[in-house]
């Protein structure tokens, strides 16, 4: 295939921002889906477990996983939700807010840089493909669900 697909640019543009963030996240000890969360969890009154992997598009053993390795590392605490004893809230602790306030200037040096280079009537139209791009996917416009067949 000659011509690069939609799906091809977009992956390999995900790989290269997903790659570029984790080895600054390492420089830190860190990874990507853990700033990804940290960025997630309200720092001033916590996050619902149950929230926090919708938030994130993360499916639950995944978040779990994530979630974990956080605690073990000291970032965040879990405590009984008042609002719904039934659940968890997700707080940060100190070295996760300063974890926190790290990973957000990550996402904001990269902001900046493209839109050093990048015209904003681009970055505009940009944003406009990749909106059409998530309702097309999530109202089923380009493979619709297929009967089951009994």
């Amino acid at each position: 295939m000659k011509e690069k697909t939609i799906d091809y640019v977009l992956r390999a543009t995900w790989i290269a921002v997903a790659k570029m963030y984790n080895e600054e996240a390492g420089r830190k000890g860190s990874t990507m889906a853990t700033g990804f969360a940290l960025l997630n969890i309200d720092p001033d009154k916590g996050t619902p477990s149950t929230s926090l992997g919708p938030k994130m598009g993360m499916e639950a053993t995944s978040l779990s996983r994530t979630l974990r390795a956080m605690e073990d590392k000291g970032l965040i605490t879990r405590e009984r939700n008042p609002e719904d004893g039934r659940s968890v809230l997700i707080k940060l602790t100190e070295f996760g807010l300063e974890m926190r306030k790290f990973s957000k200037d990550v996402v904001l040096k990269f902001d900046e840089a493209v839109k050093q280079v990048v015209p904003e009537k681009d970055l505009d139209n940009f944003i406009n493909v990749a909106n059409t791009i998530m309702d097309l996917i999530s109202n089923k416009k380009i493979y619709k669900p297929e009967t089951t067949i009994k």
